[in-house]
């Protein structure tokens, strides 16, 4: 490739796996990183269910970053998957972004038995400490969270930022690539990530229904691409089945005479268009799953 060509001597690359507890910004801040959405963000805790991987590359440096579900204790299996995901991502790691919400920090004493503080006992990797949400919160207000932060682990470095307004990513983002192996790309230098299209299909269809549903249903629901075709002439064909795990759920998602799911579909299918650049024709299913999320051979299928 002509951009290999032109790489820079020193050039590094390696795994930035960006972990937290839930809804603290994550998936936010991959995304504003790689400047396009490849991360679903909603405002529901435990969005994210997979280790969805997003590469950031220049001339001089390829970051691969690993986005994680929220560190939690896991209540069922599929949330056991998921922590497994995340318990992958950190060891690949070359090294970590430990992110907090600056909102809700959190104390010392507290920090023993957080889940996201939990998981870098015994690492021997760099941690960068990201205090995102700092656009929500006084500056005064973040030197205590600071300054406690610091006496409860020996950060590299650490970040106040917003995610969401970008303050405070192009100095975290340039440190870094810095701190990365000098090592040759891993991946082309034209791709943003590995996952195919049906993954960020599916993660679209499933972010409108967790955007639509609220209480228990957005997380006893799955998406399925059953049928993704091509056609010469005509839209793309996508089917999908949205899994529940019960009646009363399927009622809800596809509304009163449909109109939910209608909603959902549209929605859908206007971002699906924008990420695959073609026009599509989607058709979504709802099918109920009795306890799924329990059901070792359906969250195979299901892609957990």
């Amino acid at each position: 490739m002509e951009e290999e060509l032109h790489i820079s001597e020193d050039f590094r690359c390696g795994y930035a796996t960006i972990i937290g507890g839930p809804n603290v910004g994550k998936s936010t801040l991959m995304n504003a990183f790689l400047q396009q959405k490849i991360s679903i963000v909603t405002p529901k805790a435990q969005t994210t269910r997979h280790k969805v991987l997003g590469i950031l590359s220049t001339n001089e440096y390829q970051v691969i970053f690993l986005d994680t579900p929220g560190l939690i204790k896991p209540k069922y299996r599929l949330q056991e998957v998921m922590m497994q995901f995340a318990s992958s991502a950190i060891e690949d790691a070359d090294l970590l972004l430990l992110m907090i919400d600056a909102t809700n920090p959190g104390t010392g004493s507290e920090f023993a038995t957080n889940e996201a503080w939990s998981a870098l006992k015994g690492l021997n990797k760099s941690v960068f400490l990201v205090i995102n949400k700092i656009d929500l919160v006084k500056k005064a207000d973040l030197l205590p969270v600071i300054d406690s932060c610091s006496r409860a682990y020996q950060f590299k470095e650490i970040f106040p930022i917003s995610a969401l307004t970008r303050e405070g990513t192009t100095e975290l983002l340039k440190t870094v690539a810095n701190e990365l192996p000098r090592h040759p790309p891993l991946f082309p230098l034209d791709i943003v990530s590995e996952q195919n299209e049906r993954f960020f299909v599916s993660e679209i269809v499933r972010e409108k229904v967790f955007l639509a549903t609220h209480q228990e249903i957005p997380y006893s629901t799955a998406v399925d691409i059953v049928e993704f075709k091509d056609r010469e002439e005509g839209k793309t064909l996508i089917r999908a089945d949205i899994y529940v795990e019960r009646d009363s759920q399927k009622g809800i998602i596809i509304g009163k005479r449909g109109t939910m799911l209608r909603a959902i579909g549209s929605s859908a299918r206007r971002e699906i268009e924008e990420f695959l650049q073609r026009p599509v024709f989607l058709d979504l299913h709802v099918r109920v799953k009795r306890q799924w999320r329990e059901n070792e051979q359906w969250l195979r299928r299901l892609g957990y």
